[in-house]
Formats: structure tokens, C-alpha cells, sequence
């Protein structure tokens, strides 16, 4: 009997850690990431507030913003040759996009990568330049766990990892373990370029 429970305890345990890692996203895919160079922040959301201006008093917790107060309209899902609102792509991350922006010492080569990997599957990716990243990338989500139909799933976190240069592997773990879990979220397949 005394085995059997702590059988059925290591299970719940199992479990458990199973849960966290799916339901919270992370785990392998934060490895795979840390293993091309990336480095991970996370940061508790600051809110959801819909504002007309930023008070120039507040200060986002993560670089670029990846949740907060933010532009009411979304930033339209596209691939940019100019750098985008900060606010209305946090915005945009509200509804579960992805959006990756590179520095101004990306090589035109990378960029190129970038635009081929986000040619392959469009939908609720956004990718902009932003200079003061210089000769980092990163990649840019709001993630909140899942809720049943018509509950809030609260604030959630902000996840942006920097990364050294393109790696595909990396782009699509990230897109598939963060992506598309905002507070307010959409199918993928319902944020079409354009939209």
C-alpha cells in the first residue's frame, strides 16, 4: 500500500510538471532557444488599458513592450521596410500575435531569411525593423493561460527572447510554444496579412 501511494504520488507529480510546461508554455522550447544564443525575458503583463497617448511617465517592463497600455487599433500583419507604433503592435500581441523586429546592423542577408520564413505562414506574424536593437533580433509574444469559453484568462506574461542571428528552428519553437495565447485571442487563421 505505502508503495502504491508514493507510486501514485510521483504520477501527480509527473503530471503536474507536465501541465505547468504545456499550460504555461517554456520547458524543452526555452532550451532550444537558449541553445541558439537567445536570452528569454518574462515579465508579468502591466494590463490590458486600450489609451489614446502613453503617459510619458510609464515605463514598460520588457524591451521592446510586449504587454500594457497600448493603442486602441492593432497594428496591421505585415512585413515592414519602416519601424512600427510600439503600441499598436503590444496591441497586436493582445490578440496572440507573434511579432518579430530586428536592429539597424541585421545584415539585408537575414532579413532576407526572415522575410522567406515569414512568407511560409503569414498569419498573425508581424516584422519590423526597430534600430535601437542594433545587431540583436527578437521575437515578441503575450501569453495567458488557457480559460474556458467566456472566462477571463488573465493578464498573463510577456515573453521576448533576443536572439544572436535567424535560426528557423528557433522562430518556428517560439511561434508554436507562445504564440497565438494572448488575453484576447484569435485563431491564427483569423489574423490574415492585411487585417
Amino acid at each position: 500500500m505505502l508503495i502504491g501511494g508514493a507510486i501514485a504520488l510521483a504520477a501527480l507529480i509527473a503530471a503536474a510538471a507536465i501541465l505547468a510546461t504545456v499550460v504555461l508554455g517554456g520547458g524543452s522550447a526555452d532550451a532550444t532557444l537558449r541553445d541558439a544564443g537567445c536570452t528569454i525575458v518574462k515579465k508579468p503583463a502591466l494590463g490590458r488599458g486600450h489609451v489614446a497617448n502613453i503617459s510619458k511617465d510609464f515605463k514598460y517592463n520588457t524591451f521592446p513592450p510586449t504587454t500594457g497600455p497600448h493603442n486602441p487599433t492593432p497594428a496591421i500583419y505585415d512585413f515592414y521596410s519602416d519601424p512600427v507604433e510600439q503600441s499598436r503592435l503590444v496591441h497586436s500581441l493582445e490578440h496572440g500575435s507573434v511579432v518579430v523586429q530586428y536592429g539597424a546592423q541585421i545584415p539585408e542577408s537575414t532579413v532576407a531569411e526572415i522575410r522567406d520564413w515569414y512568407l511560409g505562414d503569414p498569419d498573425g506574424i508581424i516584422v519590423a525593423p526597430l534600430p535601437a536593437l542594433k545587431d540583436k533580433l527578437v521575437l515578441e509574444a503575450w501569453t495567458s493561460p488557457d480559460a474556458a469559453p467566456g472566462q477571463d484568462p488573465g493578464p498573463g506574461e510577456g515573453i521576448v527572447a533576443s536572439c544572436p542571428g535567424f535560426d528557423e528552428k528557433v522562430f518556428d519553437t517560439f511561434t508554436d510554444t507562445y504564440g497565438f495565447r494572448g488575453p484576447e485571442r484569435f485563431k491564427r487563421s483569423d489574423l490574415k496579412p492585411g487585417a
